[in-house]
C-alpha cells in the first residue's frame, strides 16, 4: 500500500525491520521534504514488491554501469517525474538509500546517488566510493556519494 511520507511527523512506517529503521525514515523524511519544497512533489513510497520494476530499473544500471550488486534487500521504492526529471528511489533494509536521477532530455544530467543512514557501515560493494558529510535535522549525519550515468536507460 502506497505511503505518503510525513516529514514533519518521522515515522518508521514500511522500514521496521531495518536495525537502523530511526535514521532510515529521517533520511526518506530529508528527501520528502527536499521534493515538497523544490517541486511541491508529495512523496509517496511503495513496499519492494510493489515496486519490482522501479527497483528493477535502478539495480540495472547500477550493474551495467559499475558492476554494483547491492546486497541488502530492498524495502521501499518509489518512482516519479518533476519537470523534465526521471527520478527513483530504493531503500534498503541496512540504511542504505539509493536514487537515480534520470534528465529526460539527451543532453541532460543522469546521476546515481547513495546516501547511508547514520549509524550504518559502508556496504562493502560500495567500498570504492568516497562519501561527504552533510547534517540534516531529520536525519542526523548522512554520507552521501554519487557517480555520472553514461548510458541510455
Amino acid at each position: 500500500m502506497p505511503y505518503a511520507v510525513d516529514f514533519d511527523t518521522v515515522s518508521t512506517v514500511g522500514l521496521e525491520s531495518s536495525p537502523v529503521a530511526d535514521a532510515l525514515a529521517g533520511l526518506r523524511a530529508n528527501e520528502a521534504r527536499y521534493f515538497k519544497n523544490k517541486y511541491g512533489h508529495v512523496f509517496t513510497v511503495e513496499p519492494a514488491s510493489d515496486a519490482t520494476s522501479t527497483i528493477d530499473w535502478v539495480h540495472r544500471i547500477l550493474e551495467e554501469e559499475r558492476g554494483i550488486v547491492i546486497a541488502a534487500p530492498p524495502l521501499e521504492a518509489t518512482a516519479f517525474q518533476v519537470e523534465n526529471i526521471r527520478i527513483a528511489y530504493v531503500f534498503y533494509k541496512d540504511g542504505l538509500s539509493i536514487n537515480v536521477m534520470y534528465t529526460v532530455d539527451d543532453s541532460g544530467k543522469r546521476a546515481v546517488g547513495f546516501k547511508l543512514s547514520d549509524g550504518m557501515e559502508v556496504p562493502a560493494e560500495l567500498a570504492s566510493f568516497k562519501f561527504a558529510r552533510q547534517k540534516s535535522k531529520l536525519a542526523g549525519t548522512i554520507r552521501g556519494s554519487y557517480f555520472v550515468i553514461k548510458n541510455e536507460y
